[in-house]
């Protein structure tokens, strides 16, 4: 910036300041308390200004740091320069409020700083004092030429840089009004948003299998959860998590809430469920946002779950043997890549327990700050699990709450704790050797229902294959007439397989692994049986003749 050829400096000093100055001043301080238009009471202002300084124009300049530049914001004179921009640090008024003091141009054509005349007015002299708060200039008072052609003189500058204290303390207080009114504006409409994604939650079931709660870190969570029962007697369920933070991250909530509802009235398979919402959400979703998700259903009749994973933190399946299974997402989070293909998860629960949370839960911050991790969330569910599902819920989020939540935090449980042996099905038929390829197929058909993975199946068939072909080959010695009955259960925590024959009794002595250091051919049967399952067994029926092989494989 060139510097002012004709600036006086100003006196520093309110020695000159008469009673009708003080005057004005309280009259402009009392106008800007009364006003809630503050627009208004600055044309009134630079109005006044005008008059009482004998000027022929007046105007308010502001610092627009949003445009970085200086906007008129009101005028008094015969021109009208509102909505008049000026580059920051350009002009005398940009100088004035670089400098932050007042500037006295007595004549402008010797100023450097001087931006020409505008509309046919012409700007002989110029007085302009910087609007200033604790945050520094924030704009500029600036009046134009003596009426009676006289100069301005330092008392002017006294008395404009007195009219500018009011001035700036109004247009502060006026921005921190506003600022206080967008903030309860803002609290109300999220207040609005927590009271609708509330209505989104399914009510509290009494003696229902599942159970959830949610903890949000904001006003606003980002998490949500659904469950809601089918016609054919499952349940359907979902969790969500959206990434972000704030109204963005509550409407793409609600959206992926109400579009997992959608298509999960319709039954459809958990990985076309997921594969349906992840294209509509990525038709609409605002790039780098995105939902991790996991939905599925739970049929209680069977005790069976069907799910899909679609970027959610692992799910722990609790056995009742106690032991802990880790279910990974098998497929990045909707609204990322549209054509993508979500696999299905078969397993029983069998009197177990599963788990789903958010990231929440594992990124709570214990005594150390550090997140309590996957295996901090196993030491929970352990601690727990003496207590009823609904208990167990509520304990997990009282010992969450006592820890530092550094997200939204949900949490659900089915559980099946009342499980009942269930019977999975069966085949019975005669001793033909025909039937072994039905054995194998209905074997397969219930392996893959509990969720046995291809290899375990293929060696569980082949025993339970091996085990018939014993039945017909050594307890009715090849005839076809004889009748065989194979059934399946489900029990609290492994698959039971009954083999019954009705052939004569059979010296359960004799059953046992073959020694496989002896050179002999046949035999291998019982060794193919001990080795693939946990636990097998081989009595005498208490109903009748015959004979039962019972075989126990622990669920995946």
């Amino acid at each position: 910036m060139s510097a002012p050829a004709a600036m006086v400096p100003a006196a520093t000093g309110l020695a000159r300041i008469g009673p009708e100055e003080i005057g004005i001043l309280a009259d402009f301080s009392h106008a800007f308390a009364a006003s809630l238009d503050v627009g208004e009471t600055l044309r009134r202002a630079v109005a006044q200004i005008a008059e009482h300084m004998n000027a022929e124009a007046a105007a308010v300049f502001l610092v627009d740091s949003a445009a970085g530049d200086i906007e008129c914001r009101a005028c008094a004179g015969p021109v009208d320069v509102v909505g008049m921009r000026v580059q920051q640090g350009r002009g005398i008024v940009g100088r004035a409020i670089a400098e932050n003091r007042v500037q006295l141009v007595r004549d402008t054509s010797l100023d450097p700083d001087f931006l020409g005349n505008r509309n046919g007015f012409n700007t002989r002299s110029i007085l302009c004092a910087p609007l200033h708060t604790a945050d520094g200039a924030i704009g500029a008072l600036q009046v134009l030429n003596k009426r009676d052609g006289q100069l301005f003189d330092s008392h002017d500058a006294d008395v404009l840089r007195l009219l500018a204290v009011p001035t700036a303390l109004a247009l502060n207080n006026a921005r921190l009004t506003r600022e206080l009114v967008e903030q309860n504006r803002i609290k109300r409409e999220f207040q609005l948003a927590r009271q609708m994604q509330k209505t989104l939650l399914p009510a509290r079931r009494k003696d229902f299998p599942m159970t959830a709660l949610n903890l949000p870190a904001r006003e606003i969570s980002g998490d949500f959860y659904d469950y809601f029962e089918l016609p054919d007697g499952r349940i359907a369920f979902c969790l969500g998590d959206v990434a972000g933070k704030g109204m963005d991250a509550a409407l793409l909530m609600v959206r992926a809430s109400s579009c997992l509802r959608w298509a999960g009235k319709d039954g459809t398979p958990p990985g076309e469920w997921l594969a349906r919402v992840n294209r509509e959400l990525c038709e609409t979703v605002t790039r780098g946002m995105f939902v991790c998700a996991v939905a599925g259903y739970y049929d209680p009749r069977t005790s069976m779950l069907e799910l899909s994973n679609a970027g959610f933190p692992p799910l722990l399946l609790r056995r009742t043997d106690e032991s802990i299974r880790e279910l990974r997402a098998d497929g990045p989070p909707l609204g990322i890549l549209s054509d993508y293909v979500y696999e299905n998860l078969r397993l029983a629960l069998a009197g177990g327990s599963l788990y789903c949370f958010s990231d929440g839960v594992t990124d709570v911050r214990g005594p150390e700050r550090r997140p309590i991790g996957i295996e901090g969330v196993r030491a929970l569910i352990e601690r727990v699990s003496g207590l009823s599902p609904r208990a167990r819920v509520r304990a997990m989020v009282g010992h969450l709450r006592k820890l530092s939540l550094a997200d939204d935090t949900t949490l659900m449980l089915i559980a099946d704790d009342n499980a009942q042996p269930r019977y999975l099905g069966g085949i019975a038929g005669s001793s033909d050797p025909e039937n072994l390829r039905l054995v194998r197929r209905k074997t397969s058909e219930v392996l893959n229902e509990i969720g046995f993975d291809e290899d375990q199946r293929a060696r569980l068939v082949l025993a339970v294959d091996e085990a018939v072909a014993n039945v017909i080959r050594h307890a009715y010695a090849g005839c076809c007439d004889g009748r065989v009955e194979l059934s399946f259960w489900l029990d609290a925590d492994a698959l039971r397989i009954e083999l019954r024959d009705y052939a004569d009794p059979v010296d359960p002595n004799r059953i046992k692994p073959r020694d496989l250091s002896e050179c002999r051919p046949g035999g291998l049967g019982v060794n193919l049986i001990d080795s693939v399952m946990d636990a097998w067994g081989f009595r005498h029926p208490e109903d009748g003749p015959g004979n039962q092989l019972t075989m126990i494989k622990r669920l995946p």
